[in-house]
């Protein structure tokens, strides 16, 4: 599979999360609105649940115009505007909540994960390997506002990067994987 295909037609995504793609920033509102309804995705319920290949299409929609950019900035929005429990309070914590927010987030067949494979505090690097199907540039967005957001008070900066030594899903892969460091 690459991105923009989910694995399963079953899967179902939360009304909240399409809600994000439209209010992710106040500019462009309107015409996310406007792909949301050519895909079927009109008078969106925070609660209720949609078809993914729906909101995948809209990504696509989205990544072939003007707005391709604005994939990354809506990734970077949902960890910035979402609540965290309290318990959520190192990077290492946050990055493995990723896939725990996913899962309540998306349900129904093959949703795909967010699994980190290597985390080293002393080197400050991780890798995480994203196995969905949602673009790769949105899912770039969502680690580096992670990191950001929870990194070391005396960290000098972080780094998100594809690693491109593997396969992706900008190459017809399952998944993407991410170099993290901060």
């Amino acid at each position: 599979m690459a991105q923009f295909v989910s694995f399963d037609p079953a899967v179902k995504v939360i009304g909240q999360s399409m809600l994000l793609f439209a209010n992710a920033m106040d500019f462009g509102r309107e015409e996310r609105i406007e792909i949301l309804d050519r895909h079927g995705l009109t008078n969106l319920d925070e609660n209720g649940w949609y078809d993914l290949q729906k909101c995948l299409n809209a990504f696509k929609e989205l990544s072939e115009g003007v707005w391709a950019s604005t994939l990354f900035i809506i990734g970077k929005e949902i960890p910035a505007k979402a609540k965290f429990p309290p318990q959520i309070d190192t990077i290492e914590k946050a990055l493995y909540s990723i896939n725990i927010a996913y899962h309540m987030n998306h349900s129904e067949g093959d949703i795909g994960s967010y699994d980190v494979t290597e985390f080293d505090v002393v080197k400050r690097k991780a890798v995480m390997v994203c196995r969905n199907p949602y673009p790769s540039d949105f899912d770039r967005g969502i680690l580096i506002a992670m990191v950001d957001r929870f990194k070391p008070e005396d960290s000098a900066g972080s780094e998100v990067l594809l690693d491109l030594s593997k396969e992706s899903r900008l190459n017809g892969a399952d998944s993407c994987t991410y170099l993290i460091s901060w």
